[in-house]
């Protein structure tokens, strides 16, 4: 929808934030200098998921996301899960639906030494993502981000600590506020938008707009997809379109005309109307950034504009 004098409005899509407080801050205040405020205030903001992890402020983010619809009440905020949220929401026990928790480990068992899943305190009725999320991995070296495990594969133990309990403590399930394990029950895995704007080298495109943490999988019926993702059902292991890499990276070819927006990645990736907003990846040294719609623009926690 456009407003009365045809202005298209303003849509911001920010990727991944992992637990860094300090940030957000400050790619939120970049964001309200570089948007006039009638833009800024009616936006509609799409936050890619993960939330929490890494970072040393999971606690402190999930205060400031809560907050934000009172702040900001005529702006739509839109919270979608990211593979690490579904894993936390999994550790205390808010996935939606009822799951029997070991049809989601029996396809992985082979993993759970190495990878270390939690076995503390109300493990047996535990989904699979929230093992392998409270658990102790192994290894001590993440290869493939050149650092070290921060006691999960996930990478989770500051978000016990923002908490104020140790990585792995069954006790996060009693420190973790109610208004926070709502959020993490609440979170949506796809959201859709009709008649979103967006600036190309051919002009201004009026598209649908599908935002979904890691992409929809490649080969596989997109309507189906969505219905799935819709459901939120939790009786499966792992979720692809929250997880995947390779497999969900691209539109899928019957998707005509649609914005596929995504974080999750560890890259900014912008090629036509595949948009992959997570600069930061989660490592300290980088910036989490958002781009803005129609202009796509990007803006970065690490923006100086004065």
């Amino acid at each position: 929808m456009t407003d009365p004098n045809n202005k298209p409005r303003t849509v911001i899509c920010v990727g991944d934030i992992h637990g860094y407080l300090t940030k957000l801050l400050n790619l939120w205040s970049n964001l309200r200098s570089q948007i006039d405020p009638d833009s800024f205030n009616t936006a509609t903001v799409i936050f890619l998921g993960d939330y929490c992890d890494r970072g040393p402020d999971t606690r402190k983010v999930m205060d400031f996301l809560i907050t934000l619809p009172k702040r900001y009440p005529n702006q739509k905020h839109v919270f979608l899960s990211g593979n690490h949220d579904f894993a936390f929401g999994g550790f205390v026990g808010v996935l939606a639906g009822e799951f029997e928790a070991k049809e989601t480990w029996q396809e992985y068992a082979d993993n759970e030494e190495r990878e270390g899943w939690y076995k503390g305190e109300g493990y047996e009725k535990m989904h699979l993502q929230g093992r392998r999320w409270g658990g102790w991995i192994k290894a001590k070296f993440n290869a493939a981000k050149g650092i070290d495990y921060k006691g999960s594969i996930y990478d989770a133990a500051p978000t016990f600590e923002s908490y104020g309990v140790s990585h792995g403590s069954s006790e996060l399930m009693k420190a973790v506020p109610e208004d926070h394990k709502k959020f993490l029950a609440d979170m949506v895995w796809v959201h859709e938008e009709d008649d979103v704007c967006i600036e190309t080298q051919e002009g201004v495109k009026h598209c649908k707009l599908i935002a979904v943490h890691a992409g929809l999988e490649r080969g596989k019926n997109v309507r189906e997809q969505l219905e799935f993702l819709k459901a939120r059902d939790a009786r499966v292991p792992k979720v692809t379109d929250l997880s995947g890499r390779k497999d969900v990276w691209d539109i899928p070819k019957e998707l005509t005309e649609t914005i596929l927006v995504s974080g999750h990645h560890g890259k900014l990736h912008i090629e036509g109307l595949r948009l992959i907003i997570d600069e930061g990846g989660g490592l300290e040294g980088n910036p989490v950034a958002a781009i803005v719609l129609p202009s796509m623009k990007i803006v970065r926690d690490t923006d100086n504009f004065s």
